[in-house]
């Protein structure tokens, strides 16, 4: 039994639509730079913004390409959609199977849990893969009609990579919980409390003297806080994101092998 296949081809349709769901808004809003960076106005009024709130949302220069699709596309909507992706992919893993009562069944076959736990966690590393494949081609498509020559594919394939691991993080993350206890409520809590409080630790904890060092345990800021997209894949980050998920893989996999199943 082909789980890794298997998983992938039960949730195609789903793919293809968070793929060409989250590569449409980051079009939507990486096709507004025009009308932006072309509007002096909004460009002064967006300056005249409290320091406070142009540091927690990357709004502390709008002038470029890449500072503001690092801020409005980059920065916190796509992220916060990719990473709900992975959450839902990572707690259906196992969490999901298990508490619908179907995983005893898939066991059934011949097909151990080591196995079923990782070939499925790869499919998901695959899908995250996908869409940020599906983020990249949208950004390309508008390189030129959106005037954002002045960021090198490089950069945006730099980026879309980054994007990826991150969604890795979390999915790692969900799978985990999942695995390790076999309850869908207790991995989806626990994936978006997560989110939630790495978003705060690299935007508004910072703003605070005794919480800046809670920035550097955040994935989002191992993620953007390296500006792929003017600098380039940031390798230390990207092993870092890596690191993590394959930790956090690891510890879910090796407690899934070794706890009853639900039935």
């Amino acid at each position: 039994m082909n789980v890794f296949r298997k998983f992938l081809s039960d949730n195609r349709r789903s793919l293809t639509g968070w793929t060409l769901a989250i590569a449409a808004v980051a079009a939507m809003y990486a096709g507004f730079w025009p009308t932006i960076g072309g509007n002096a106005d909004m460009l002064k009024a967006m300056e005249s913004y409290p320091d406070a709130i142009k540091q927690a949302f990357h709004m502390e220069d709008m002038s470029t390409p890449a500072s503001y699709l690092g801020s409005s596309v980059f920065g916190l909507l796509i992220p916060m959609l990719v990473a709900i992706f992975a959450i839902a992919y990572g707690v259906k893993a196992i969490a999901g199977d298990e508490e619908a009562g179907t995983l005893d069944l898939t066991l059934a076959h011949p097909v151990g849990r080591l196995a079923l736990a990782l070939q499925r966690f790869g499919a998901i590393a695959v899908g995250l893969a996908v869409v940020g494949g599906g983020v990249l081609l949208a950004m390309l498509a508008l390189r030129g009609p959106a005037d954002l020559g002045r960021i090198t594919v490089g950069d945006f394939i730099a980026t879309c990579l980054q994007l990826a691991l991150f969604g890795l993080v979390f999915a790692g993350l969900a799978y985990a919980v999942g695995a390790a206890t076999g309850r869908k409520t207790l991995a989806l809590a626990t994936g978006a409390a997560a989110v939630v409080v790495s978003y705060l630790a690299d935007s508004f904890f910072v703003q605070v003297d005794a919480l800046t060092w809670t920035e550097r345990l955040s994935p989002f800021e191992w993620y953007i806080g390296g500006e792929p997209l003017k600098h380039g894949v940031q390798w230390g980050d990207s092993a870092l994101l890596l690191g993590v998920s394959l930790t956090l893989v690891a510890l879910g996999t090796w407690r899934f092998h070794r706890r009853d199943i639900a039935v």
